[in-house]
């Protein structure tokens, strides 16, 4: 079998809770995830399901868990609130980009995280705020 140069492009995901179409944008302007900050002059994805998973588990909001699979419209660089914060060296494979992400297709079936793992996630969050931490790198 010969290989063309799609079958090893990178996949990217954004996880959330709107309700989007393939070939739409993902622009900024919009509020985090994890925060009540907002409007962010970022958009965010990575290049791993899992933390794409918890963009959509963490939504703020009562709509459906959503990730879609997203490319990068323009520069990309590494997360600032994760590889510099949390994660040295980006293991978590995360990005912003001020330009638009174009949807390309969704992840119809993905395993969310087991209930306890969520809980605490929320209860890590809740107590980063009433701490004061919490801030995002925009």
């Amino acid at each position: 079998m010969s290989a063309t140069p799609s079958m090893f492009a990178q996949s990217f995901f954004h996880g959330t809770k709107a309700d989007l179409e393939p070939g739409g944008l993902i622009v900024v302007g919009h509020g985090s995830n994890f925060t009540e900050v907002g409007p962010l002059s970022w958009v965010y994805f990575s290049a791993t399901l899992d933390a794409a998973v918890w963009g959509a588990e963490l939504a703020a909001g009562d709509r459906p868990e959503r990730i879609y699979v997203v490319e990068p419209t323009g520069p990309v660089e590494d997360d600032p609130n994760l590889t510099d914060k949390k994660f040295p060296g980006n293991p978590t494979m995360s990005y912003r980009s001020r330009e638009p992400l174009r949807i390309v297709g969704e992840v119809t079936k993905w395993q969310g995280h087991p209930p306890e793992r969520l809980r605490e996630m929320k209860e890590g969050l809740a107590r980063m705020k009433a701490e004061g931490g919490g801030e995002i790198i925009d």
